[in-house]
């Protein structure tokens, strides 16, 4: 591994990495060890006790943040006749169907989500080795396969977020900004957290989190304690 810069180093002095912060007390650290000259992004990563393998352990879903993510989502959406108006009206940035397929196929990826009605998929569908790696194929799991246009990019617009476990059991979700005052990224983070422990699976055996963390772009984690949210 690369050797960590000096302002990284000094950072990482503030956190205690044997303790488990409360939440207000881990954003707190989170600002101070926020060195970068641009607006960090806040992330909040899961480790979790589930085998991302079985069918019934791949957790998967979308929820509005509180309080937003602090970015501007670029929202592309599939749709025909009143319902690529809908998308329209509801402020999606590009809407269309064959015109944006071509231009996908050519290289063009100037937007951050995609949207799709149903009796569009069947073409979208082609664009699946284009859009799957990044993330970027529209899911009935996620809310962007669907006919409910307006309520799908204005959901999105509002700071809605997937979350997704990946092959070593991990979820990274952003939840805001340094910028965002210390209430904000608590009560996104509390949402979060609660969205997470609603969604083990049945067949999870064992400790489901079993590590939590927040941490800035630039910054070092800082561990989460979560026992307040497991009670609930």
């Amino acid at each position: 591994m690369p050797k960590k810069g000096k302002k990284y180093q000094e950072a990482l002095k503030l956190v205690d990495r044997n303790k488990a912060y409360g939440i207000q007390e881990a954003v707190e650290v989170v600002k101070k060890a926020s060195t970068a000259n641009f607006d960090e992004t806040v992330e909040a990563a899961f480790r979790l006790g589930v085998d991302p393998k079985k069918a019934d352990q791949q957790i998967r879903g979308a929820m509005v943040l509180p309080h937003g993510t602090g970015k501007t989502q670029r929202v592309l959406v599939f749709a025909k006749g009143d319902k690529a108006k809908e998308a329209e009206a509801a402020g999606a940035d590009y809407v269309g169907d064959e015109e944006y397929i071509n231009k996908i196929n050519q290289g063009w990826f100037e937007f951050d989500v995609v949207v799709a009605t149903p009796d569009m998929m069947a073409q979208v569908g082609k664009l699946g080795r284009v859009l799957g790696p990044k993330g970027l194929m529209p899911n009935p799991k996620t809310g962007t396969v669907t006919f409910e246009v307006e309520k799908a990019v204005q959901d999105i617009k509002a700071g809605k977020v997937e979350y997704r476990v990946d092959k070593a059991g991990n979820i990274h979700v952003p939840i805001g900004k340094v910028s965002f005052d210390d209430q904000k990224l608590i009560e996104n983070f509390d949402a979060l957290a609660d969205t997470v422990v609603k969604a083990k699976p049945q067949s999870s055996k064992g400790t489901y989190m079993r590590n939590v963390s927040i941490s800035s772009t630039m910054g070092p984690g800082i561990k989460v304690d979560v026992s307040s949210y497991l009670a609930k």
